[in-house]
């Protein structure tokens, strides 16, 4: 089975990271991963776009982590878990982060109560065919 065929790229709203997201987001999630350390917040807080340069990243994926463009970042290969240490450095709680990776665009307060009611509803939300 070829990536292009993989079951899972029929469901709406989600992002498998598998190999082919892994080799696709390396540097962007390698930027993230890099804020764990003082001195790299400092610098990237003093100079985003300067620090940034110090990694490859693609063109879009530059433009998604200066613009704070969660799912975009998701979309290009960015894991959540590591996409996560950018929003921690900007002060966001996991639930808005969450918000902000949403296919909706729900808010932090609409990503709460999805997440204490169970989370997203199964119709409409088990393929990307029931939508059209």
């Amino acid at each position: 089975m070829t990536d292009q065929e993989r079951d899972y790229h029929d469901i709406p709203g989600t992002y498998v990271f598998d190999g082919t997201h892994y080799r696709k987001g390396y540097y962007l999630n390698m930027f993230c991963m890099s804020l764990n350390k003082q001195e790299n917040r400092d610098e990237f807080r003093k100079d985003e776009e300067a620090y940034l340069a110090k990694f490859p990243v693609t063109n879009e994926q530059r433009k998604a982590l200066l613009e704070r463009n969660w799912l975009e970042m998701l979309r290009l290969g960015g894991n959540i878990y590591y996409t996560f240490k950018l929003a921690i450095f900007d002060g966001m709680t996991m639930q808005a982060a969450g918000a902000a990776m949403s296919d909706s665009g729900m808010t932090e307060e609409e990503f709460k109560h999805m997440m204490i009611t169970g989370g997203r509803p199964i119709d409409g939300n088990r393929s990307k065919k029931e939508t059209k």
